[in-house]
């Protein structure tokens, strides 16, 4: 058997449905067919080749803002073999010398507005690639796209894409995604979410994260449907392409979607099209659920990792406020547990740790076997979240185990304390961190972004967690700020907070 490289999708797309509109700029209007989509992959694929002398399972750096020159060069490295490594724009320079040292580039291509940056990065090298910009790309030409010779990869396994980590936490990991794991994301997302080959959706998530390649737009290419590319989250921008461009289906984390819900224009924007909402990468507060379905919108919850494929559950629209909180139920190509540190089973309302199997699992990091080998010990991935699964089936997201601290011998779960001041009306963000002390080893800090300054005090915002959590898990601190800082998927990045804040407190009662 011979596995279909993701860079052959197109050839397979344009004879099933070359008259497909595959992508449409949502800034200039251009819109591309699966053929025209297909003759640009290939001839930029023998340029790559032939000009730039790219081999298979050589490394092509991308450092540019999402668009239709940015999908060709990833899926024209696929073709080849060659393996596409998208960079974080809002990474230093420094920064992104790290990666490129680390991944070794052959290639770095660009766009316009990252020239200098670009010039900067490989010149820190000392074996810097060469550069190339997407101004050189050759468009729809036939005749050198029919000297393609597409790359065999017969069980899949080859490499097409390393996505680094945030490296919140520390040096960025680079997460080897293969045109196995690809594919079959693409089809447990079809299978689970209901997908429909005439569903159209906005990508505006930057293409270095997987939730902008994976959550919606290379599961929608590879079943023939439509996506318009944007480069920004903006609110205005993105109500008036959803009417415009008539989208079915809208990825966004959270605070993207409340974004969009305090924005004037939401209460009139024409919303009509939309099947359903999807969110992930933390949980979707009850107030944003609410706020959609009072505009007759539904959402389907998810989850996933850049390591397991971003779309390893699922919450169907009906459960959407039965289960809120919920991410679903495993899809369908995957297997889950909850398990303790010795890898039993715990039983259903115990928090353990999720570890997942199946085809939608990454290859490891780059040159870090040690960190591939921890992370995919006993035949699973660790996933590093903890979870708990309910009677029904659907499991729930109750933290990060970097985040769990313990107070006076009490395991203490910062999501479910983010979960109830969510729901404050006052409250716009919150996020919550530990703090050293000297009675309890550890006590929360409540880290508030109100949405109308002045509005709550530190005690409004304690009183309204009591009764409503165990005295051990209520913060004992409250800090007001006038936002949170975020990675480019929309993230708190609690490593900043904890270093901002890192000051040991009084000790509280407990």
């Amino acid at each position: 058997m011979t596995f279909t490289n993701i860079g052959e999708w197109w050839a397979r797309r344009e004879a099933l449905t070359p008259h497909t509109i595959a992508l449409v700029d949502g800034v200039t209007g251009e819109r591309l067919t699966y053929a025209q989509m297909r003759r640009r992959i290939y001839a930029l694929a023998t340029m790559l080749t032939t000009e730039f002398g790219l081999s298979a399972g050589d490394r092509v750096a991308l450092l540019a803002s999402n668009s239709i020159e940015y999908l060709e060069a990833i899926f024209a490295c696929a073709l080849m073999g060659a393996i596409a490594v998208p960079l974080n724009w809002r990474l230093t320079t420094p920064e992104l010398h790290v990666i490129l040292k680390d991944c070794s580039p052959r290639i770095l291509l660009y766009d316009d507005t990252y020239a200098t940056r670009a010039r900067e990065v490989s010149s820190s090298l000392s074996a810097p690639p060469r550069l190339g910009s997407f101004a050189q790309f050759p468009d729809d030409d036939a005749a050198l796209a029919e000297r393609a010779v597409p790359f065999q990869t017969p069980d899949g396994e080859a490499i097409a894409l390393i996505l680094y980590t945030s490296g919140t936490t520390g040096t960025p990991k680079g997460a080897l995604l293969s045109h196995r794991m690809i594919t079959w994301n693409a089809i447990n997302t079809q299978i689970s979410w209901g997908l429909r080959d005439n569903d159209r959706t906005i990508t505006f998530a930057p293409f270095f994260h997987a939730g902008g390649l994976n959550v919606l737009t290379t599961p929608l290419i590879h079943l023939g449907g439509t996506v318009v590319l944007l480069p920004t989250a903006d609110p205005a921008t993105l109500l008036r392409t959803i009417a415009a461009e008539q989208c079915t289906l809208l990825f966004a984390v959270p605070t993207v979607f409340q974004s969009i819900m305090e924005h004037p224009a939401f209460a009139t924007a024409d919303l009509t099209s939309l099947r359903f909402c999807v969110t992930g990468g933390s949980s979707c507060p009850l107030p944003i659920i609410h706020g959609y379905a009072a505009r007759g919108l539904e959402f389907r919850q998810g989850y996933g990792l850049t390591e397991v494929g971003v779309n390893c559950f699922s919450l169907a629209p009906e459960d959407a406020l039965r289960k809120a909180g919920s991410v679903g139920r495993p899809v369908f190509h995957s297997r889950a547990r909850v398990v303790d540190a010795a890898m039993n089973d715990v039983a259903d309302g115990v928090v353990g740790e999720l570890v997942l199997a199946g085809p939608h699992l990454c290859s490891g990091y780059w040159r870090r076997p040690e960190a591939t080998a921890e992370a995919s010990r006993g035949g699973w991935w660790h996933t590093g979240d903890l979870v708990i699964r309910d009677a029904e089936g659907f499991y729930s997201i109750v933290g990060r185990q970097k985040d769990l601290y313990i107070s006076g011998g009490e395991n203490v779960y910062p999501a479910e304390i983010e979960a109830l001041l969510a729901t404050h009306p006052a409250i716009a963000e919150v996020a919550v961190i530990p703090q050293p002390d000297p009675r309890w080893g550890e006590v929360g800090l409540a880290v508030v972004v109100l949405r109308q300054a002045g509005v709550l005090t530190e005690q409004d915002v304690l009183a309204y967690c009591d009764g409503q959590l165990a005295r051990y898990k209520i913060p004992k601190r409250v800090a007001f700020a006038d936002t949170l800082p975020r990675n480019a998927m929309g993230k708190v990045i609690k490593t900043e907070l904890v270093a901002r804040y890192h000051q040991p407190d009084h000790t509280p009662e407990h």
